[in-house]
């Protein structure tokens, strides 16, 4: 089976070697020596994942689930350069797929099992699935909505006419004898009552109506998480059998079982990334890793939180404690890199110097965010590297370093980060105050017809389609923004963007929606963007605050990379 590929089939053979930069590298310690080992991802290994990802979106064959998917830019003994891809796990049930690199040895020992498994897995998947779409589910929403709407609409009534009664008690106080006075209070107290019963009498249908239903949906929600506990279970058996079997070879021929790489535990899914698939490889046919790219295609789960095109590094989880055995036994690689704010790393996370730091000092610092790196730790265990993590790990205070605010994974810019809980909390209350002014630069996908003007959509995110927003009249939280277009570059737009609230995907929902600007910034896949591109073209440029404790204005910049 052919799985070495010329780079003709990917790029121009052209392509500027002279020119490669840096912009991530894969690394790890030897378990040996205790070395240093290091694979970098260059603009010539994301170019050809460009490629691979056009092809990928001209087959529905690998539009049907997400996953990550990967090259290796290698030499064989005679200097030729090829290239290698792989996928993570299975490929729509399959665990071969021609063309692409093998599973790692040890899954044909567990063949049977794993056929057995992934069926049992699949019949769990459409059962939840088709529990998820329950009818009832929307019905019980519609119905929720209109009885919703039905007290809101007895309410402001019985609102009016309170406000009415007020009004006449107060008349005739003022203007009817005793005897006569009496009767027309017990009317008016009478019609309070008989409202007040009015809307007992609906709750009571709201609860008689929407009960069944509500108790339904509960029971179909216990089966759907009995499921999910079947699914992880069967999963961890399957994989405690693979992984007793799964052998892995680095470049000095050492061979070990995954469980001897990983004695305290390995996490489902071990061993089925990208990365070891692509180098054992590599090490077992003689080849030289020069490069390595790994990227996300296809849907993302609720849990993962991935976006397709995005490049991804090593997970923390599962594959970063293979990569220094994996490694092992490589030659140091000499690639040119123009690139001279890159720095080579000395610990599992990088360098101080590779998150650029703007402002320092006793109390605060503020550093200027790559883009593709998380602000804070994520909730899961692959989603671990971030500014915060970075720094904590580096910075001899460290650990007392708490963000004040977030950016956006995909978004570079201005990232303010407190010393101590008294400044952190100082700071912190200027933003909620909304005292700090914010300024973002961005480039447009498209052509914007107005030169200025502010933009007011409340933003809601729907929990079943995490991270993703949308404009809500009714659930959304209100949002605003200002903005001022600076350039119109051919088929682009150039735009500041002021925003006056904080909330989630602001500025990308507030850009591409239709009642916003309706353009999509450049590199926003999650919104709509199809355009290739290697980021997100959002950067926050400016921030002006209060220094807590220096009792001085600081207005922060960071030179727009786009």
């Amino acid at each position: 089976m052919v799985v070495l590929y010329a780079l003709s089939d990917f790029i121009d053979c052209n392509f500027a070697v002279s020119d490669l930069s840096i912009s991530y590298w894969y690394e790890g310690r030897c378990l040996q020596t205790g070395d240093r080992l290091k694979l970098p991802r260059t603009s010539m290994s994301e170019a050809i994942a460009h490629a691979l990802m056009q092809q990928l979106a001209n087959n529905d064959y690998y539009s049907r689930e997400g996953k990550m998917y990967g090259i290796l830019l290698v030499e064989l003994p005679n200097g030729e350069q090829k290239v290698l891809k792989a996928f993570s796990g299975l490929l729509n049930g399959c665990s071969v797929v021609e063309g692409w690199v093998m599973p790692i040895p040890g899954r044909d020992e567990v063949a049977l099992k794993e056929t057995c498994t992934v069926a049992r897995l699949d019949a769990i998947k459409q059962e939840i699935l088709s529990l998820k779409q329950l009818t009832e589910r929307q019905q019980y929403q519609t119905l929720s909505d209109e009885f919703e709407q039905q007290l809101q609409a007895m309410s402001d009534r019985h609102r009016r006419c309170k406000q009415q009664r007020q009004e006449k008690r107060q008349q005739i106080c003022n203007t009817l004898p005793p005897e006569t006075l009496s009767i027309a209070l017990e009317e008016l107290d009478e019609e309070s009552r008989q409202q007040g019963i009015e809307r007992r009498q609906l709750k009571r249908q709201q609860n008689e109506v929407l009960q069944p239903l509500q108790e339904l949906i509960a029971a179909t929600d216990a089966r759907i998480s009995e499921l999910k506990q079947q699914r992880k279970a069967l999963s961890r058996q399957l994989q405690a059998q693979m992984h007793a079997t799964y052998s892995l070879t680095n470049f000095s021929g050492r061979s070990r079982s995954l469980q001897q790489l990983m004695p305290g535990g390995l996490p489902t899914g071990t061993g089925d990334c990208c990365a070891p698939k692509l180098l054992h490889y590599a090490a077992t046919h003689n080849l030289k890793p020069l490069a390595m790219a790994e990227f996300w295609w296809g849907a993302s789960s609720v849990n993962q939180d991935k976006i397709q095109g995005e490049f991804y590094g090593a997970c923390i989880e599962r594959c970063q404690p293979l990569m220094g055995f994996l490694l092992s036994g490589l030659k140091p690689i000499s690639i040119p890199n123009r690139n001279r704010n890159f720095h080579t790393t000395t610990s599992l996370f990088t360098t101080k110097a590779e998150i650029p730091i703007l402002y320092e000092d006793e109390w605060l610092i503020a550093v200027n965010k790559p883009a593709a790196l998380l602000s804070v730790p994520g909730r899961y265990r692959d989603r671990q590297d971030s500014v915060l993590s970075r720094l904590r790990h580096l910075l001899p205070d460290g650990m007392m370093l708490a963000s004040v605010h977030r950016l956006d994974q995909e978004t570079s810019g201005i990232l303010l980060l407190a010393r101590d809980r008294q400044t952190h909390r100082q700071l912190s209350q200027q933003f909620q105050q909304h005292q700090v002014y914010k300024l973002y630069e961005a480039l447009l996908s498209g052509a914007v017809t107005v030169d200025q003007g502010t933009i007011e959509l409340p933003l809601w995110g729907d929990p079943e389609n995490r991270p993703y927003q949308k404009v809500d009249w009714q659930r959304g939280k209100s949002s605003l923004t200002q903005f001022q277009v600076i350039a119109r570059e051919q088929d682009y737009t150039r735009v500041e963007f002021t925003p006056l609230t904080g909330r989630t995907h602001q500025l990308r929902v507030h850009a591409a929606d239709g009642r916003g600007l309706g353009v999509t910034i450049l590199g926003d896949r999650l919104y709509g963007c199809d355009a290739v591109t290697s980021r997100l073209h959002l950067h926050a440029r400016e921030l002006r605050f209060e220094h807590p404790q220096l009792e001085k204005t600081l207005h922060l910049q960071a030179i727009t990379p786009f």
